[in-house]
């Protein structure tokens, strides 16, 4: 456990500036899914009064099973719960079989828009006949239920196709975010002990291709990579690559001539669906294992209620599909709703921060869903370039706006809601994370009063609580840990390959059976939640966990660094900003020589981990701030890195003077 949460600091001061409150918008109310507080808490009492017939009750409404499940929840194991695990179903088939029945086979679903502006409309029909061809190529190479795949993939038609196929087979697959380095990429390939890779020969972002397949290639030169059998890739550039007879094959070869049907094999509602990697306390980052049954079920749920998804919308999450948002809400849960959704290969800022406003214009999108980084990107944009302003735009389709990834500040929230909705579209701020598979905490937009900066109330069937450091409730008003109380569909199943980490990491015996988030959070008189930041080591930046611990590694591992410390600096655009303390083995590099020191320790991190993971700022010293027993007082190099006088007491340091003698920041 982390130190103990000081609930009198400023933290929780400064995102309760704003004290408006927003009612629900009437025209939204209107035919909401869940509609007034009333329908919500019905919603809520239901679940908590009968907690395994309320989740019956949803997987039986929402899903299509190939053999029905006859026991709901089985604790007989807690905290590795099993739900739904004696049905069998099929996640794919829930995604696009059930829109060919149910007359939607025609309805577009993906409008993907390339970086250079390029169209290309699929119906759920097409896209049924495009996932059952990779399917069935996949099926010639002999892949099937069990194996495992990952993909290193650009945001595109074919990476969703794909993941879809996996699921049609029950192949698990892992998605490797394409801004991952080939140190990364290799970690995981090795972890999950993948039999195939999917990928592409580059993928493009802001005018510029970056290779794929080329970081593939280099990672399976290393050791452990022996099981890969085939890389399949997406011919997208066209760029030039290198080719391995043997393994290599091309995703339009082997899908040419391959039948547009292919049966959806059923699986276990507790078979594996993905494995997706976040970054943990340690340096190793987590394998979070997610079912099938469990997990679409709530991801469906979700798009439902929280989006308030209707027939006509044209939903965009601007998240990419190596991150969880784009698991759960474009390939999954947003898919199996039926939304018409648009998929965005490219950056907001290229060809200019309008972007993400011409495109909501030309499509026409209703429910936008996107981070606090983007928007305080666009928001600072806007302020030195008028032209690039919302205002400039026809943003009058849209109904709904979403923010995920990080707490989203008042003033961001203010802006959003004025300037790209018009006052007159709910701001859905949601709290959740890789390992709840979906929302937890959030507005509903037909129900939920909004207060800027909160992401309010749980959903029903979520029971959560803010408690200190031995697992005890704490009142309204203390800050303290966030945990889950009570067991749901979604939830991680287990760390791939290490049970005592999923135990350690989640259930720790002093929170008493609870969850432990990892955040911090304060409930505020009316029972709203306020995200307050990490309670460990793992920094959040543009939305996006980074383990401090991994970076710490990779620094060290360069032949100039003797020590490293990471830690998080609060950033106006990207949440928190990452800053290295270190010492070389050398010297101290002098005015002159140390930024092309920082510069080349940059770098380093960004091929050993990637670019997101790079330093802000490099300071260097002769030695790190250690208490007696050789720990490194990280929470006073982060009082160094904001600038701010340190007050505390260092009485605990080996040598208090050490905190003097850092020169920074390059």
């Amino acid at each position: 456990m982390s130190d103990t949460i000081d609930s009198t600091s400023g933290a929780i001061d400064s995102i309760l500036v704003e004290k408006r409150v927003f009612d629900p918008v009437p025209e939204v109310v209107k035919g909401a899914a869940i509609s007034g507080m009333q329908a919500y808490q019905a919603l809520a009492d239901e679940a908590r009064s009968d907690p395994e017939g309320f989740w019956a009750r949803m997987a039986h409404e929402q899903l299509v099973w190939h053999k029905p499940f006859t026991r709901v929840l089985d604790e007989s194991d807690a905290p590795f719960y099993r739900w739904f695990d004696d049905g069998e179903l099929n996640v794919s088939e829930n995604c696009l079989d059930v829109h060919l029945r149910n007359g939607n086979a025609d309805k577009t679903a993906i409008i993907f828009e390339a970086d250079d502006g390029a169209i290309q409309r699929v119906s759920f029909r097409e896209l049924h006949a495009r996932v059952c061809r990779i399917a069935n190529a996949l099926k010639s190479l002999g892949y099937g239920k069990g194996d495992r795949a990952i993909l290193y993939m650009p945001m595109s038609i074919e990476a969703i196709a794909s993941m879809q196929a996996c699921a049609r087979l029950g192949i698990v697959h892992s998605v490797v975010f394409g801004g991952f380095s080939t140190k990364s990429l290799h970690q995981r390939i090795v972890d999950v002990q993948a039999d195939l890779v999917i990928t592409a020969d580059e993928q493009m972002r802001g005018g510029r291709a970056i290779p794929l397949k080329a970081a593939v290639d280099m990672a399976l030169t290393e050791d452990g990579t022996d099981h890969v059998r085939h890389v399949v890739v997406y011919r997208r550039s066209g760029g030039e690559v290198a080719w391995n007879a043997g393994r290599d094959v091309w995703l339009h070869e082997i899908t040419d001539g391959q039948s547009d049907q292919c049966e959806p094999v059923p699986v276990g509602a507790e078979h594996p669906l993905f494995i997706l990697y976040t970054s943990g306390s340690t340096g190793k980052p987590k394998g979070v294992q997610h079912s099938s049954g469990g997990y679409l079920l709530w991801a469906k749920l979700t798009s439902q209620w929280v989006f308030d998804a209707r027939p006509d919308d044209v939903f965009w999450c601007t998240a990419d599909v190596g991150w969880v948002t784009g698991h759960t809400y474009i390939t999954y849960g947003t898919m199996a709703a039926g939304l018409t959704q648009i998929v965005f290969e490219g950056i907001p800022t290229y060809p200019d921060s309008g972007r993400f406003w011409d495109m909501i214009q030309r499509h026409k999108v209703s429910i936008f869903y996107t981070a606090p980084t983007a928007i305080r990107s666009l928001i600072k944009a806007a302020s030195t370039d008028p032209k690039v302003h919302p205002s400039n735009y026809d943003l009058g389709s849209l109904r709904i706006l979403g923010s995920v990834g990080e707490p989203i500040n008042p003033e961001a929230w203010v802006w959003y809601h004025q300037n790209v909705g018009g006052g007159r579209c709910p701001v859905i701020d949601t709290w959740w994370q890789t390992e709840t598979g979906g929302h937890i905490l959030t507005p509903l937009p037909g129900a939920t009063p909004l207060k800027p900066g909160s992401c309010t109330l749980p959903l029903p069937g979520i029971s959560v609580d803010v408690v200190d450091e031995t697992g005890a409730s704490l009142p309204d008003g203390r800050g303290g840990f966030l945990v889950i109380t009570r067991p749901w569909p979604a939830m991680i199943r287990t760390v791939w390959g290490d049970p005592d980490r999923y135990v350690n990491s989640y259930f720790p015996p002093e929170m008493k059976g609870a969850y432990l988030a990892g955040d911090s959070a304060q409930r505020d008189e009316d029972g709203y939640y306020w995200i307050m930041g990490r309670t460990d080591d793992v920094l959040s930046v543009s939305g996006h966990r980074l383990g401090g611990t991994e970076i710490e590694s990779t620094l060290v591992a360069h032949e100039r660094v003797a020590e490293a410390a990471i830690v998080g600096r609060p950033d106006a655009v990207t949440g928190e900003a990452v800053v290295a303390f270190v010492v070389l083995k050398g010297d101290l590099p002098d005015e002159a020589q140390a930024p092309a020191v920082a510069d080349e320790l940059r770098r380093w991190v960004a091929s050993e981990v990637g670019p997101i993971a790079k330093p802000r700022e490099i300071w260097f010293g002769n030695a790190m701030p250690k208490t007696r027993s050789g720990k490194i007082m990280r929470r006073l190099l982060r009082i160094v890195a904001e600038g701010q006088e340190i007050t505390q007491d260092t009485s605990t340091l080996e040598n208090p003077d050490v905190l003097k003698q850092f020169k920074g920041a390059y």
